[in-house]
């Protein structure tokens, strides 16, 4: 660097002024960092934002009703909905228009499928029409051949459903989603025979925290024992801890479902023992308990390691001070080694409740009925109903519940003192 006096820039050797080549010296660091990391930031966006933002996207999405029927959203646009009658006839001739471009794309069955999630019976009505369609007279009225055609055509609620779903983007899914639908009088709720999502969001938050304080109960003894024990002893314990991770998810839940049916082991050895009657066995299986009991065994790891690990930082030193200075065995576990432990706690408790809220093969085999989450019915719309839309729009309700449960853990506890050691 060269000599300089007061009031003089500052340089470099090569006569650069130094804060230019500082700050190109910071840019070139952050550039090499950010090479470094690119991987993984790539990854990261490819395999978790990315299909994030395409559940958000599907949840909303509905351009099929638009992209099979274009002249016949546009010639609804002059039907009113509430007027107690069916379209005119430019409406039919529209559709007619439409359909015979969506029968040769085989697009039709398509639209009905989706149409069918809204009202049901709309993915026959396309199906028989589209059988038809080739066959109607360009010179006769269309609306007497649709009619013909299918009874449906003739029914108001058919051409509201059509007309209702024909924007590009829907709230359809997100109302299915929370028990409601969207009438001409507004948004309503469905019947209470047919209210299934909200009551399964409750019983998932129920039975998450049950098995969160099921395995906090189970795995914080465990984990002090583990903590408390010699190096040797612990690592030879801390094995079997490890060890369900080494088998298989499927074979621990039916081995689950062998011990707990009413012909099991566990009722067998009951009886046995004469704790109960052989008349009176337990129903322990295809119900909540079922899950919890499973889910609970499943997931205990997930909240010792958190726990040991933050326990085996802490020194028995406090203890032994707490106890020098009058404190009882309980009084020094409560006032000075617990509250060490809390950030274990809340690791442990935040990564069980967020795994359990996700399941569904293990409620699936051992829940039955009362037992399943609503993870369970995101799996059967993605896989069976083949409803992603629906299914977009429920899993979009489980993270911004994950998230709003996240920020209250965050102002009640605070995320700083979650730990994993």
């Amino acid at each position: 660097m060269s000599d300089t006096t007061a009031g003089e820039v500052l340089t470099t050797q090569d006569g650069k002024p130094l804060k230019a080549a500082l700050a190109k010296a910071l840019r070139r660091e952050k550039l090499r960092s950010l090479a470094l990391i690119a991987p993984l930031l790539v990854f990261i966006l490819i395999t978790f934002v990315a299909p994030i933002v395409d559940m958000l996207f599907r949840s909303v999405e509905n351009g099929i009703v638009a992209d099979t029927l274009p002249r016949t959203v546009i010639a609804l646009q002059e039907w009113d909905p509430n007027s107690g009658q069916i379209p005119d006839e430019t409406v039919f001739a529209a559709l007619y228009g439409d359909l015979l471009v969506a029968v040769d794309k085989k697009t039709h069955t398509r639209l009905g499928s989706r149409l069918n999630y809204e009202e049901s019976g709309i993915s026959s009505l396309f199906r028989k029409t589209g059988r038809r369609i080739k066959r109607m007279d360009e010179d006769s009225a269309f609306q007497a051949q649709f009619i013909d055609a299918d009874k449906k055509w003739g029914q108001v609620e058919t051409w509201q459903v059509l007309q209702q779903f024909s924007p590009r983007y829907t709230d359809g899914y997100f109302l299915n989603s929370v028990d409601a639908h969207r009438t001409v009088d507004g948004i309503e709720l469905k019947p209470a025979d047919e209210r299934i999502y909200m009551f399964l969001f409750a019983r998932t938050l129920f039975l998450s925290i049950v098995i969160t304080l099921s395995c906090l109960l189970l795995g914080y003894p465990i984990a002090f024992l583990l903590a408390s024990l010699p190096l040797r002893t612990s690592n030879l314990l801390m094995i079997l801890v490890l060890l369900p991770f080494w088998t298989s998810l499927l074979v621990r839940t039916s081995a689950w479902k062998v011990l707990l049916q009413q012909q099991g082991v566990i009722n067998d050895f009951l009886v046995w023992i004469g704790i109960i009657g052989d008349a009176n066995r337990l129903v322990m299986i295809n119900n909540q308990t079922g899950t919890i009991i499973a889910m609970t065994h499943i997931l205990l790891p997930f909240m010792i390691l958190p726990l040991f690990s933050v326990m085996k930082t802490i020194s028995p030193t406090y203890v032994r001070a707490a106890k020098s200075l009058g404190a009882n065995d309980w009084t020094a576990f409560w006032r000075v080694y617990f509250p060490q432990s809390v950030p274990g706690i809340g690791a442990g408790a935040v990564l069980v409740f967020i795994l359990s809220i996700g399941y569904y093969i293990t409620p699936e085999l051992v829940g039955g009925t009362s037992g399943i989450f609503i993870s369970n019915r995101i799996a059967y719309h993605i896989s069976s109903s083949l409803n992603w839309g629906l299914a977009a729009a429920l899993g979009t309700l489980l993270l911004v519940a994950v998230m709003v449960l996240f920020v209250v853990y965050d102002r009640i506890v605070g995320i700083d003192n979650v730990k994993l050691g």
